[in-house]
């Protein structure tokens, strides 16, 4: 099989630019079509109406980055199996119920 390389690449083309250029579109698009409805789910209804905030402990993420770079880091893949088949069952359950 041979490879063509007739294609030749566009130069001075950013994609980082473009995809902000084609994000402002969209946010314009949006802003423009006055009249649209959204409606947000009862769970994130509920997740606002909660007031809670997710905790960032800066003290354990030191510790777990030195324990990586240290190379002492356990992974509990049990625990982590288990909360993953948790998370799993209680989507499957929101869904029946849904």
């Amino acid at each position: 099989m041979k490879i063509d390389n007739s294609i030749k690449p566009i130069v001075g083309s950013n994609v980082s630019e473009t995809r902000g250029r084609t994000a402002g579109k969209t946010a314009a698009n949006a802003q423009a079509s006055s009249g649209a409805n959204v409606r947000l789910s009862g769970l994130s209804e509920q997740l606002q109406a909660s007031g809670d905030t997710p905790t960032f402990d800066a003290a354990r993420v030191s510790q777990i980055k030195q324990a990586i770079a240290d190379g002492n880091f356990q992974i509990n893949t049990g625990a982590i199996a288990d909360r993953l088949i948790s998370s799993a069952r209680e989507l499957l359950n929101s869904q029946r119920r849904g």
